[in-house]
């Protein structure tokens, strides 16, 4: 086998393996994205079911669906980044050399360069710690602020919180800096 026919074969192995990451990175945006639905839903339906039952004990099961759901939606998100910089930092280039030429995939790098990249970012973090802790947060004050506490549950409830809190650190940790040009995020 000579180097050309070599080269296909690579080449040919290199845009299955694009499509590929490409497939699996469209999948995990499907599934982060209807994370938020699942969670908009689920807190209607506790909210509801708390009102409904003049229970505010039952905002206790917010923070921990709140943690599971936020955490599940910000390592998909980190995995559609991670599959992004790859895509960018090695299978591009690795098939432009190959092909002779500047560049491969010039979407993965142009759309990154939009001038409201980083207000999007911003808008989107807001969104996320709104929909994963500022929501659970809100819960365990009005059930704080309730009449029918009681001592083991308060003592649940800050936990609840402390895990609250760490993942929303974790939130800003992933979005900060905003928009550098090689952090690979959104």
């Amino acid at each position: 086998m000579d180097g050309a026919e070599r080269d296909v074969t690579a080449g040919q192995l290199l845009l299955t393996e694009y499509q590929s990451v490409k497939d699996e990175q469209k999948a995990r945006i499907g599934f982060r994205d209807n994370l938020l639905y699942v969670t908009l839903a689920v807190v209607a339906a506790v909210i509801a079911a708390a009102a409904q039952a003049k229970q505010p004990s039952m905002l206790l099961a917010l923070p921990p669906v709140c943690v599971v759901l936020g955490w599940t939606y910000l390592v998909n998100d980190e995995k559609i980044s991670e599959i992004g910089r790859y895509v960018r930092g090695e299978l591009g280039p690795r098939l432009a050399r190959l092909a002779g030429a500047e560049g491969a995939f010039g979407w993965e790098d142009f759309h990154r360069g939009d001038t409201r990249r980083v207000s999007r970012k911003v808008v989107q973090l807001v969104v996320d710690l709104l929909a994963f802790c500022v929501v659970p947060l809100s819960a365990l004050v009005v059930y704080w602020a309730g009449d029918g506490t009681s001592p083991g549950l308060v003592i649940l409830s800050v936990g609840e919180a402390a895990a609250v809190a760490a993942l929303g650190w974790y939130f800003v940790g992933y979005a900060v800096p905003f928009g550098t040009a090689d952090d690979g995020r959104r």
